[in-house]
């Protein structure tokens, strides 16, 4: 399948970042290069875009796109690593960094890539197409470890059920497929809840963020690019639902906190001072006519920080 996915916050998410025509720029989360290209229009000859992903159909698309623009360098690896790919190109500081976090349209709907349970195909939710699969991992894992992945990532609140349904189901033999899993969780919740939205979607979206490590990479990524940002460089980070949106607007709050004395302390004694400051002080979400054009982007979620 080509690599066609529709960027979600578009405009809003290049506009924040403010780009200077000279300036050095990061898109950690390539996917089909669309933020991508959008950052290149407003670059001059002499500014430079890192384009970083770690889904290798990713790479292939983007590679191809932008094969004949000098000014674009494609990096397949984790946006985490961010701060050292720089590095290896020479760069010790960037002008602006966006994320756009979580799983892309062309991942969703491939079927063999396993990320949904719409299509019946093999468990893997894999973005690296590498490492443990979602199926080793519904198979592996004790009962009480599938619970907390459950409730933790995909705020479940049946995860007790669910993980004790897949457990009792696996020891008739390994459960391999979207439908498999996606039947096991439909018959462990009741059936009141089975009218509000697919009972599957959470679990998937646990499982996902289990199998790609998302939570830690997004830690990761979001203190590597605040040690890339060059003054007044700016990070743009769109989010898909709270567990990601809660860390990045819990970091940019500290990056953004003075000091942290007690009130009743007369002087300063903590030196604490604002290492930058909020661009967005509300989250930008997608327009009607963008909701209209592209369903998913119903729960994105735009924040935007700038460092001094």
């Amino acid at each position: 399948m080509e690599f066609s996915h529709i960027p979600v916050l578009l405009h809003e998410a290049v506009d924040a970042l403010n780009i200077r025509p000279d300036g050095v720029y990061i898109d950690g989360t390539a996917g089909g290069g669309g933020h991508s290209a959008e950052i290149l229009k407003n670059l001059g000859p002499d500014g430079r875009l890192i384009s970083i992903d770690q889904d290798p159909t990713a790479i292939d698309a983007v590679t191809k796109r932008f094969q004949n623009d000098n000014r674009c360098v494609i990096v397949q690896s984790n946006f985490s690593r961010m701060e050292e790919i720089a590095k290896d190109l020479g760069i010790d500081s960037v002008n602006g960094i966006l994320l756009d976090i979580g799983v892309s349209s062309v991942q969703l709907d491939t079927p063999e890539r396993g990320f949904s349970f719409h299509y019946d195909a093999p468990l893997d939710m894999r973005m690296s197409q590498s490492g443990k699969t979602a199926a080793d991992l519904v198979n592996e894992l004790s009962y009480k470890e599938l619970a907390r992945i459950i409730s933790l990532y995909g705020e479940e609140k049946f995860a007790s059920s669910i993980a004790s349904h897949i457990v009792k189901e696996r020891e008739k033999g390994r459960i391999e497929t979207t439908l498999h899993l996606a039947e096991i969780i439909k018959a462990s919740v009741p059936a009141a809840k089975r009218r509000d939205g697919h009972p599957a979607r959470k679990t998937f979206q646990a499982l996902r963020i289990a199998v790609n490590g998302e939570l830690d990479v997004l830690e990761k990524g979001l203190d590597a690019a605040f040690s890339l940002l060059a003054s007044k460089g700016r990070l743009a980070v769109i989010t898909f639902h709270s567990l990601e949106d809660r860390i990045t607007k819990q970091k940019m709050a500290s990056w953004c906190t003075g000091c942290t004395c007690p009130k009743d302390f007369p002087v300063c004694v903590c030196g604490n001072k604002p290492k930058g400051r909020l661009i967005l002080r509300k989250p930008v979400e997608a327009s009607v006519e963008e909701l209209d054009k592209n369903p998913r982007s119903r729960s994105a979620k735009l924040r935007c920080f700038e460092k001094m």
